[in-house]
């Protein structure tokens, strides 16, 4: 098969997830037809059919699209850090472990800020099977940086660290789908919530001092 017979497909694919992805994120998975989305792409619904074969695989394939590449660079960034054979703090696993989302808040024209608001989106919603296909793609890099965080606070219990952890992936996905709540705020200036170096800095020291912060002594007594 020749590169000009492909193209044309690579590129209807590529515009039916763009499209899958801004509609999912404005109307939700349950609001957006086949009708909807066939509209907005430019394509027919067997073009749809041809190259995702379900509403529910073309979902997977708008997650997996950002998701994958997201995840690949947290481990990067971790392995980086571990391959100098020092145990890293806390703060720098934090930072490598928020810095690849954060970054997708700066991109609006390749749609990666559609995406992050469509993440937000997907933990509001009452689409467990959904919520269970993210868990999935997370979870070997949850994994990673859970036991990282083990290694930068062995003083921890580990049950604490696990809900400091939940806390923490709360935080940041709140950061992510929430950008605009930043405006209600009196004295904060709306631009810097697509600043991912400026939301890196005050995120990490934020998480940083949750980590780290001392246990109360029920906490330790129910430890």
């Amino acid at each position: 098969m020749s590169l000009r017979a492909v193209k044309p497909q690579h590129e209807t694919r590529t515009r039916i997830l763009d499209a899958a992805e801004e509609l999912f994120m404005q109307q939700g998975f349950g609001g957006t037809s086949m009708r909807l989305l066939t509209s907005k792409a430019g394509v027919n619904l067997a073009a749809v059919n041809y190259h995702f074969g379900s509403k529910d695989a073309l979902i997977e394939a708008v997650f997996r699209r950002r998701l994958d590449p997201m995840n690949a660079a947290r481990i990067a960034a971790l392995d980086e850090l571990e391959a100098s054979g020092r145990t890293a703090d806390a703060d720098t696993i934090i930072r490598a472990f928020v810095g690849p989302s954060l970054r997708m808040i700066e991109d609006a024209k390749k749609g990666e800020r559609n995406f992050i608001r469509l993440l937000g989106r997907t933990y509001t919603e009452p689409a467990k099977g959904i919520r269970l296909l993210i868990g999935q793609m997370y979870a070997p890099t949850m994994q990673r940086y859970k036991a990282a965080l083990e290694r930068a606070l062995p003083q921890m219990p580990r049950e604490e660290l696990v809900w400091r952890m939940h806390f923490m992936f709360g935080t940041l996905a709140y950061t992510l789908a929430a950008t605009d709540t930043v405006q209600l705020i009196a004295g904060c200036k709306p631009e810097d919530r697509y600043d991912a170096r400026l939301l890196e800095d005050r995120l990490t020291a934020f998480l940083a001092s949750g980590l780290n912060a001392p246990l109360k002594s029920s906490i330790k007594k129910a430890a």
